[in-house]
């Protein structure tokens, strides 16, 4: 790497952002013998935006276990014999993402993503990315065999702390320096196009030349005022997950260069989580109501808990607490589902309260009401059919009749000692709002042609997902457009430099 000054650095490809879109965009530009420069705006420490925040669950196309074997090849017979990887074809995940958003997805971009899922995952394995099958969370044991659910399987070792950690060190491994606090400030650009990026490194002003500039520094969930501008009333007192770094920047540099937006910039990932915990701190979600119910302060439910697998409603159902009395709402889980619980219902800051009958569990709920919940779970235990069985790895069509808010999957009694109660709210976790990209993830002007020399991928790219998305694409998009953006941007950055020659 040359360094021409003090405050001044030359290379081919800068990236702004180091998490999992960010890394894979300068392993994808190292390959192509690109000189590659990686901006991350936190300390070292805090390195890897939302991906270091995530399990590290990745959403793929698969047509079998052959596929799985080949993504990891170390699967013994044991695992074998016990589990049912199923299948998951392109036109499934496809249809998924057209599904959930509604069916504005932008297609092209949909069609990379599922297209491409299956090779890109067998390329990171090829860059020292390993995967688990995620036991416990997508798959319960039933009659000896684990059978996964909801189109998700696998997840990074060690999580996504692991995942940020093996992409830091295959790209430092293979040439990329990254450096640490230091935030992109402004685009450096002509009439031909990027020519850098103005920085801060550890509070100092400097100057980077580069001949292209991939954006993959995130959306704007941690910015408040964006936040309160874009998705609107009540988005200012959310729940802030995920990293406290990722504040739009990268999105409004582009945006002030002339860049095209796209996407839903009036939603955004939000979840169910605890009601107190504090911003920025794992554990927050709470994802088993599949198997309970929720209330509001009022004692009423007001969302249909079992109308899908939970990676398909959990994005959007925090929008809908958002939406009751005092933003929050209570889950309520008996006896016979509570072994069904994930794992974050067992940690230390974990908002809950238990009691052996309802009356003491109502009694032990702040702010609710007592009379109108004891009413309403006795109403959704009446409405319950029970010639349907209880099956939590599929659909099972156990639904309730004749109550104003329907359960349509996984309806049991709430009728068995010990009762428990967890306060929850409203989290985001990333806005779906970004900027226009094509399918070489060259970043569009609002005269709708390419930037020369701007890419963008990961959440900074709009247009995939709308309303709401299916678990575990999010990781794949960065990925999948990561890739394209890194080995587009090397390869416009040599050709620039040919025809500097």
């Amino acid at each position: 790497m040359e360094e021409k000054t003090e405050h001044h650095y030359e290379t081919d490809v800068v990236i702004i952002g180091a998490g999992n879109a960010a890394m894979c965009a300068a392993l994808a530009a190292g390959e192509q013998g690109a000189r590659v420069i990686v901006l991350e705006k936190s300390p070292e420490k805090e390195k890897g935006g939302n991906t270091t925040y995530t399990h590290g669950s990745i959403r793929f196309a698969y047509n079998g276990t052959e596929d799985i074997q080949a993504i990891i090849p170390d699967l013994d017979e044991e695992d074998l014999r016990m589990t049912d990887f199923g299948s998951y074809s392109e036109e499934q995940y496809y249809e998924d993402l057209c599904r959930m958003t509604n069916y504005k997805t932008d297609p092209e971009l949909a069609s990379i993503l599922t297209g491409e899922s299956f090779d890109t995952m067998k390329w990171l394995t090829q860059h020292n990315i390993h995967f688990i099958p995620i036991y416990g969370r997508q798959a319960f044991k039933i009659n000896g065999i684990f059978k996964f659910w909801g189109g998700m399987i696998l997840e990074s070792v060690g999580g996504g702390h692991g995942l940020v950690e093996a992409l830091h060190t295959e790209a430092s491994n293979q040439g990329a320096r990254i450096l640490y606090e230091t935030m992109a400030i402004d685009l450096l650009h002509d009439d031909e196009g990027i020519q850098g990026v103005k920085v801060k490194e550890q509070g100092r002003s400097k100057t980077i030349r580069a001949k292209a500039v991939i954006i993959a520094s995130g959306g704007f969930h941690a910015n408040v005022e964006m936040r309160t501008k874009y998705l609107g009333p009540k988005w200012d007192v959310v729940h802030t997950r995920g990293s406290r770094y990722n504040t739009g920047e990268g999105i409004a540099m582009a945006l002030n260069i002339g860049a095209l937006s796209a996407g839903n910039w009036s939603m955004a990932h939000a979840v169910t989580g605890d009601r107190y915990l504090p911003d920025f701190q794992e554990g927050f979600q709470r994802l088993s109501y599949p198997f309970g119910i929720l209330v509001n302060m009022d004692g009423q439910r007001f969302l249909d808990e079992g109308a899908d697998f939970r990676n398909y409603t959990y994005a959007k159902y925090g929008r809908l607490i958002l939406e009751q009395k005092d933003n929050c709402a209570w889950q309520i889980f008996d006896g016979n589902v509570s072994h069904l619980l994930r794992e974050e219902y067992k940690g230390k800051h974990v908002t809950k309260v238990k009691a052996n009958t309802l009356e003491e569990l109502a009694d032990k709920m702040e702010g609710i009401n007592k009379e109108k919940f004891l009413k309403e779970v006795a109403a959704y235990n009446a409405a319950i059919d029970d010639s349907v069985s209880f099956n939590p790895n599929e659909k099972d069509g156990r639904k309730t009749a004749g109550i104003d808010v329907a359960k349509t999957n996984w309806a049991n009694r709430i009728d068995t000692a010990p009762f428990e109660a967890y306060a929850v709210t409203c989290g985001i976790t990333f806005t779906f709002g970004g900027l226009k990209i094509n399918e070489r993830a060259e970043v569009q002007s609002t005269m709708y042609q390419k930037i020369k020399g701007l890419y963008a991928a990961g959440e900074a790219a709009g247009g995939l997902f709308y309303d709401n998305y299916p678990g575990g694409a999010g990781l794949m998009a960065g990925a999948v457009f990561g890739k394209i953006a890194g080995e587009q941007a090397a390869q416009f950055a040599k050709t620039a430099l040919a025809e500097k020659v």
